[in-house]
């Protein structure tokens, strides 16, 4: 039976998820999430439960509603990175989640690096 689209993206995120949790033990997850309209990422603290920062296209003063493209992607990761100072964090491990490391997700990904956060 062959996979479907879906079945291969949860493998996909539960295999990325549990590579980066062996090696990153006790630093804080930067979760991505990606969908046809828009693009929100996430600093959640796994041994506490907590989101710490939260940074999505949906949010009006990025002035990027409803898009998810690159520069969307951008705004977004500079954005975290921002934020992430002023919650006290400099170092997090990315988690793409099931998505491929490329298009927005990578533009995501440097904007946070610039920004000054250690992923």
């Amino acid at each position: 039976m062959a996979n479907t689209k879906r079945t291969l993206f949860l493998k996909r995120r539960l295999r990325v998820r549990n590579k980066l949790r062996k090696v990153n033990a006790g630093r804080v997850r930067l979760s991505v999430h990606r969908s046809n309209k828009n693009i929100s990422v996430q600093l959640i603290d796994d041994v506490q439960g907590v989101t710490l920062a939260a940074a999505s296209s949906m949010e009006k003063d990025l002035g990027f509603v409803g898009k998810n493209n690159v520069e969307a992607a951008k705004k977004v990761g500079e954005a975290i990175a921002e934020r992430a100072k002023k919650a006290g964090v400099e170092a997090a491990y990315f988690d793409r989640g099931g998505f491929l490391f490329h298009g927005s997700i990578k533009a995501l990904a440097d904007a946070a690096r610039e920004g000054g956060l250690k992923i």
